[in-house]
């Protein structure tokens, strides 16, 4: 999540469910995420014109609005098999990933420089937001990881071994969002990368 005004909240929407659902046996596959663009109009012909319309348009964060953010949506089909001896496994885990980035899209053209300084600062922008896609992929495959051939004793309803799924999941999601927070103030603080952007696309023109 990429914050705007001055005072504005960091945040970020972490959309997490499990669906499961039970399929035959397959050995676990690559997957990808879905990744799309969820644009916003803004509008202006100089860098603090623009600044301000991201301002005004730009996605709620807390109290104020971001310049942009990245969201999720997780879903998983989750294979749980009962074992001769009563124990439970989850034998296969795959996961569907939605990863939306939430970006400001200009109306109309702008002259020089403001069209330069407004292509460095998109550009930049769109780079600090791939990073937050990264790191949630990276936690699905943590939990894919954790999930495949998770096993429980004594557990013919198959219902402790999702417990013990479950009971996993918080500490992995909150150590992804520790590290988005990290990552946000380091680059929205002086000197930062996003701090930097926003600097040259004001006092650029």
């Amino acid at each position: 999540m990429t914050g705007a005004h001055p005072g504005a909240r960091l945040a970020w929407s972490c959309l997490l469910a499990a669906c499961i659902a039970t399929h035959p046996f397959a050995a676990r596959a690559d997957w990808k995420p879905v990744e799309k663009d969820v644009p916003y109009k803004i509008a202006g012909k100089t860098g603090p014109e623009l600044y301000a319309s991201i301002g005004e348009r730009g996605p709620k964060a807390g109290v104020g609005r971001a310049i942009a953010f990245t969201n999720f949506k997780l879903t998983w089909q989750r294979d749980y098999r009962p074992q001769p001896d009563g124990a439970c496994t989850l034998a296969t885990a795959r996961p569907k990933l939605i990863i939306s980035y939430h970006l400001p899209e200009l109306e109309g053209e702008l002259p020089e420089p403001v069209a330069t300084n407004w292509k460095v600062f998109i550009d930049g922008v769109r780079k600090h937001e791939a990073v937050h896609g990264e790191m949630i992929v990276d936690m699905v495959k943590q939990i894919e990881a954790y999930s495949i051939g998770l096993s429980a004793a004594d557990d013919p309803g198959c219902k402790k071994v999702r417990a013990k799924l479950q009971e996993r999941l918080p500490s992995i999601s909150q150590a992804r969002q520790q590290r988005s927070r990290d990552f946000d103030r380091a680059e929205l603080s002086n000197g930062g990368a996003v701090h930097q952007l926003v600097l040259n696309l004001v006092n650029g023109g």
